[in-house]
This record gives structure tokens, C-alpha cells and sequence, in this order.
């Protein structure tokens, strides 16, 4: 690798872009300006959960079509899939912390090893999540509150997302692995065709479009799945037999059972990090369907439009755990400490826009998907109280992302815990059944939990303890 020829410098803005995009596995990302290193990481990142959260607010656009009930469904069983998604996303923790170690420090057998042991264990944890989805679709529905009529509306919904749940853990994991590598566009790519053809087949399968079966919510599975399932289809086929930075060979495959332990180790402590933060939604979901199904479809509706915004933030937060994790690995952590500052003030200034749009237009947005004017009320006021938390939010995905791309995945894991276990939810509970402020208190408690999040991690990120963190 360090035969290599030096990266040629664009010499305009505009090739520099277009390098961000096509990608260019001789880019060194321990070298040179860190600006420009954020840039080429950042843009593919971006634009690939951009992707994301177009899809996300396509498909609920489409699924308010059906009614309260059908987007209460989906609510609830994003809710509860969330916990596994806490799993999918520890994982990729993990595996990008593991690869940008590895890659960083001139060792890409090393990180190819590192890479085949992820894949390893998405396969152990879509069969173990699958199982259960198949077989307790109506169960899953009401243990989150779910009336009759939602679980008869939502129960096939659930049963496809969590039985084909194989399709979001591989997503995640191979993308994870390319975005530790620095072969962030490949990742890109790979979610943008994911959703593309996910977009295209939702009006198809819910509707029963030209020859396609009238499916209602349930479509919005099938399409979810199929769209996910040729995303993971291309991240393989570049992954086994692509020209970046990583290619994994068959021969290292087999489970090495060091790499392994390394790998759950600091997953693990990724996984924690999501599960205190998901499952405090799960009960917030399960606060906030004491009020009835239109509090439920609201908040809904606000995180699927908080995910349209919030997602670029988190795609630009993700290029500082690359260059965190290269960085260390090249002896660099003062270079590693200045990479996430400036991605940190990236986002800021990102979500401090972000905020003052969804302030002004909340009412214009929410209409978008809803005319029932209850749920419409509760997603005004959900939007605009967690918009006003966005800036100390951004940062802190930026310094929770360099945590856990230095392998310290325990630190924010303890942070979440204080901020959404011991206090989002007895604030919530406090503010929407003690003091009668009902949904509004649990919107109001999500808002200061996430500031708090924001604080704390800046706070503990400063004494610099994670540039010691063993991968």
C-alpha cells in the first residue's frame, strides 16, 4: 500500500467533489489537510443518508394514505425493530472502529479479517431476530399497546420487517465496513440504489399498482425488504470483488476467533450504547400511547421528518469516526482530536439551519401527512420542541461518533444511560402523568435528553481518555 502513487489534489472545487463521489482508494486520510480529508469522507456519507431519510419520509408519506391505524403500526413496530437495530448499528460500530484501525495502521489483511468476522455475526443475529419475528408478529404488536385494530392492520407489516430483518443488518454491517476503509462512496452507492428501488416499489406493493397486489401497510414491508435485499446484493458483489481500498478474499473467511472477540467487545459496547437510547424510546412510544392512537401516529410522523433532517447530520458525524479510527492507527491523535472538532462545527452550523426551517414550517410539514387535525397538533409540537435541541445535538453526534470510532464505545454507552435512562424517563413520566402536561411532556423530555447528550459528550470527550482506547 505504500508503493501506491500519491493522490493527485483537485484543482477546483468541482473535481474535488466528484471525487468525493466516484471515490479513490489511493486517498490517505491520516495525510495532508484534515478539511479536505473531512470533505471526501463527508460528502458520500451525506448524500447516502440523505438517500435514507428521503426513503423514510416516501414511505410514511405513502403509508398515511391508510389511515391512523396503518401508520400506528408502523410506529410501533419501528419502535420495538429499533432494538434491533441498536444491535445492527453496535455492530457496525465495531466493524468500522476495527477496519479504520487496521486500515490506518497499513494492515488491510488485518481489516479484511476484521471485516468477514462482522459479516459472521449479522448472520447470527438476523436468524435469532428473524425467528421471533415470524413466529409473534400479533405478540410484538401488543406488548408496545397496540389496539385490535392496529394489530390486524400492522401484524403482516411487522411479521416481513423483522422475519427479513437479514436485509437491514447486512446493510448496515457492509457499509460499516466500507466507511471504515474510507471507501465511504461505495457505501453511499450501495444505500441509494437500496432505497431507489425501495421508493419505486412502495406505490406498487401498498396500492396494487399495474400488476402488483393491492398488499396495504404490509407492502411497505415487502418493498422495504426487496430495496434492502439489492442493496446488500451490490455492497457483496464490491466487497468480494471491487478495486477500493478493501477486498475481501473467500480464504478469510473462516472465523478467527481473536479478531472475533475484539470485535463483539467493542460492539458490544456500541450495541449498550443504542439499547439505552432505543429502548428509552420504546417506552416513550409506550408513554405516549396512554393518549391514543393520534399522540402515536404524531410522533411517528415528526420521526420520520426528524429522520429527513437529522440523517445528513449523522451521515457528515459518521466521517469522524473514519478519520478518528485511521488516525489513532497512524499515531496521530492530535490530527484525530482536530478532525472532530471540525466536523462537530460542520454540523452545527447544519443543524442550527435545520432547526429555525423546522420552526417556521412545522405546520406546512406536518399537513404533508396528515389532515386529521388532532395528530396534526401533536406533530406540530413535537417537531418544533425537538427542533429547538438540534445544534447541541449535532455536536454530539459528532463527539459521540469520534468515541466510538476510536473504540471507545463504553463512554457513550455510560452517557446514554445517565441522559435517557436516568433522566429522559422519569422526566418524562414526570411531566406527562404527574404534572397532566400528557404527550407534550414526553416531547419536552426527548428535547432536554438530547441537549444533555450533547453537553456531556463534549464535557468528556475534552479530558482525552479515548485516544488511548485499545482495538
Amino acid at each position: 500500500m505504500d508503493s501506491q502513487p500519491p493522490t493527485p489534489v483537485p484543482q477546483s472545487r468541482w473535481a474535488l467533489f466528484k471525487q468525493a463521489l466516484v471515490g479513490d482508494s489511493r486517498i490517505d486520510y491520516t495525510t495532508g489537510s484534515i478539511r479536505r480529508a473531512t470533505f471526501l469522507l463527508a460528502v458520500p456519507m451525506i448524500l447516502e443518508m440523505t438517500g435514507e431519510s428521503v426513503f423514510a419520509i416516501v414511505d410514511i408519506f405513502f403509508v398515511t394514505r391508510l389511515g391512523t391505524a396503518a401508520v400506528a403500526a408502523v410506529g410501533f413496530t419501528e419502535a420495538m425493530i429499533t432494538l434491533l437495530f441498536a444491535v445492527a448499528v453496535g455492530l457496525s460500530m465495531g466493524g468500522t472502529a476495527l477496519v479504520a484501525r487496521r486500515i490506518g495502521e497499513k494492515r488491510p489483511e488485518a481489516a479484511e479479517s476484521a471485516a468477514a468476522q462482522v459479516l459472521w455475526l449479522g448472520l447470527f443475529v438476523s436468524v435469532a431476530v428473524g425467528a421471533v419475528g415470524l413466529l409473534f408478529p400479533r405478540q410484538i404488536l401488543g406488548l408496545m399497546g397496540a389496539g385490535p385494530e392496529v394489530i390486524e392492520v400492522g401484524s403482516g407489516y411487522t411479521q416481513l420487517m423483522f422475519g427479513a430483518c437479514f436485509s437491514i443488518v447486512f446493510l448496515f454491517l457492509i457499509n460499516a465496513v466500507f466507511r471504515g476503509a474510507g471507501d465511504a462512496s461505495i457505501a453511499m452507492r450501495a444505500l441509494l440504489l437500496a432505497n431507489g428501488v425501495n421508493i419505486l416499489l412502495d406505490p406498487c406493493f401498498i396500492f396494487g399498482l399495474g400488476p402488483f397486489p393491492e398488499m396495504g401497510v404490509t407492502g411497505a414491508a415487502v418493498a422495504t425488504n426487496i430495496g434492502r435485499s439489492v442493496g446488500v446484493l451490490y455492497g457483496l458483489y464490491h466487497l468480494f470483488g471491487g478495486s477500493g481500498k478493501l477486498r475481501l478474499q473467500v480464504r478469510r473467511l473462516a472465523l478467527q476467533l481473536s479478531v472475533l472477540w475484539s470485535l463483539v467487545r467493542i460492539s458490544f459496547g456500541g450495541i449498550c450504547q443504542f439499547l439505552a437510547a432505543t429502548t428509552s424510546w420504546v417506552v416513550l412510544m409506550r408513554l405516549v400511547a396512554e393518549y391514543g392512537a393520534e399522540p402515536v401516529a404524531g410522533y411517528t410522523i415528526t420521526v420520520r421528518i426528524a429522520m429527513f433532517t437529522l440523517l445528513p447530520a449523522w451521515g457528515l458525524a459518521s466521517a469522524a469516526a473514519s478519520l478518528v479510527g485511521q488516525n489513532l492507527g497512524a499515531g496521530q491523535p492530535a490530527r484525530a482530536e482536530a478532525a472532530t472538532w471540525q466536523v462537530a462545527r460542520y454540523n452545527a452550523l447544519y443543524m442550527g439551519l435545520v432547526a429555525l426551517l423546522t420552526v417556521v414550517f412545522a405546520p406546512q410539514a406536518a399537513a404533508l401527512f396528515t389532515d386529521d387535525p388532532v395528530t396534526l397538533d401533536y406533530t406540530v409540537a413535537s417537531l418544533r420542541i425537538f427542533a429547538y435541541g438540534y445544534v447541541l445535538w449535532g455536536i454530539g453526534m459528532a463527539v459521540v461518533q469520534a468515541f466510538n470510532g476510536a473504540g471507545d464505545t463504553i463512554t457513550p454507552t455510560l452517557i446514554n444511560i445517565l441522559c435517557f435512562w436516568m433522566f429522559q424517563l422519569p422526566a418524562a413520566y414526570l411531566l406527562a402523568q404527574i404534572l397532566g402536561m400528557g404527550p407534550q411532556g414526553v416531547f419536552w423530555a426527548v428535547f432536554a435528553a438530547d441537549s444533555l447528550v450533547g453537553v456531556a459528550a463534549v464535557v468528556v470527550f475534552r479530558r482525552g481518555r479515548w485516544k488511548t482506547a485499545q482495538v
